[in-house]
């Protein structure tokens, strides 16, 4: 087989597949510096823009003067800090469940949660648009796998009236290219009628939707009628790291079978004490007004009909113009990337905006201002 890169490469750029990293200079909030520009970033998932505020900088300094700045160990050898037992309890009294695990990544809580609960005599059912982090753990748990169109309903009764085994449903409560909601009442439905297990992907629900910002499961009253819950700590927290919250069973078991957790170092504890200040602020007062104050500007940008989530996508079609129009927003002062294949299928690349209470009200006018100026916006 040929080790042709350089044809390789060229195709991605022909079809404007192309990808480098971009180096942000002078972060300051949503101003960032970008190639000697200062731009407004959208495309941020810091909704609650605690990743700036203060008193998270505070906490995580406090935590390096306390802990040091690394683990040094994996959990299971002699790196579980009192800060990691601290955020699991935390989490898990947010989340109202008996316990909870943290993990590195939220990547890392999928490919450790699904390969360590199923195996090859059960069936995973995953939404079409599910994360690449939760397909990825599907297929390395070698259990069967079924897909229903997103959202299709009528599709996922279908394949579970015909699944094997033990049958775990999986989904995102909002999901993260099209900012629209999973049909969360009647997965629940669905899943208690037929035995299933539901894993639900928090991540850009928790800290935007629900009480306290305890995310769409808790906007809805189900948080009880869902066996895993899995989520984030680098989005609305701010920081960095992913957790499952569950019961205490599910989540013993996957210390001792949760492979990216067994096998992994364990985050610095620093990260896990400024985490536990995160979920205070973002459960709390502060984060209530946070709420407010997005989903304002929310209003702002999308006034009719109101969106779903904190997530704005456009979708431009052809991967090049995709690209062109971004380029164009960017010379007008925004960060706004182009999505394309394969994180959104062919023929769908867009823009995705992201909105945070980190940002000023003027600087969301003038987004929506130049917004209504792009023709392919209108």
């Amino acid at each position: 087989m040929s080790w042709d890169l350089d044809t390789q490469s060229a195709d991605l750029r022909a079809q404007g597949l192309w990808r480098d990293l971009r180096l942000l200079d002078g972060v300051k909030g949503p101003i960032v510096q970008v190639d000697s520009q200062q731009l407004i970033n959208f495309s941020s998932n810091d909704y609650l823009g605690l990743a700036a505020s203060s008193e998270l900088k505070e906490a995580l300094k406090e935590g390096v003067n306390l802990y040091g700045a690394g683990s040094g160990a994996s959990r299971l050898v002699s790196g579980t800090q009192r800060p990691h037992l601290q955020l699991e309890e935390a989490l898990a009294e947010f989340k109202k469940t008996q316990a909870a695990l943290t993990f590195s990544s939220g990547y890392a809580a999928a490919l450790g949660t699904i390969p360590g609960l199923l195996g090859p005599s059960d069936t995973i059912i995953l939404d079409k648009l599910s994360h690449a982090c939760l397909v990825d753990a599907a297929r390395l748990s070698g259990a069967t796998i079924r897909v229903f169109p997103h959202n299709h309903v009528e599709k996922l009764e279908r394949l579970l009236a015909t699944a094997k085994g033990r049958v775990l449903i999986v989904t995102e409560a909002i999901f993260s290219m099209d900012g629209d909601a999973c049909a969360l009442l009647e997965i629940v439905s669905l899943k208690e009628r037929y035995g299933a297990w539901l894993l639900l992907d928090e991540a850009h629900s928790v800290g935007v939707l629900g009480p306290q910002g305890r995310g769409l499961a808790a906007a809805l009253g189900l948080e009880n009628q869902v066996e895993l819950h899995m989520g984030t700590l680098s989005k609305s927290f701010g920081l960095s790291g992913g957790y499952l919250a569950a019961s205490r069973q599910v989540i013993d078991l996957l210390i001792n079978r949760a492979r990216s957790l067994i096998y992994s170092t364990a985050p610095a504890p620093a990260l896990a004490y400024a985490a536990v200040h995160a979920l205070a602020l973002l459960s709390g007062q502060d984060g209530d007004l946070r709420r407010d104050r997005l989903w304002s500007y929310l209003a702002i940008l999308h006034p009719e009909p109101p969106p779903a989530s904190a997530i704005l996508p456009k979708v431009i079609g052809d991967e090049n113009e995709a690209l062109k129009v971004s380029v164009d927003l960017k010379t007008r002062g925004f960060l706004i990337p182009a999505i394309r294949y394969p994180t959104v299928s062919r023929g769908s690349a867009r823009l995705r905006i992201t909105c945070t209470a980190g940002h000023s009200q003027g600087q969301i006018e003038q987004l929506k201002a130049e917004l209504d100026a792009v023709d392919e916006f209108k």
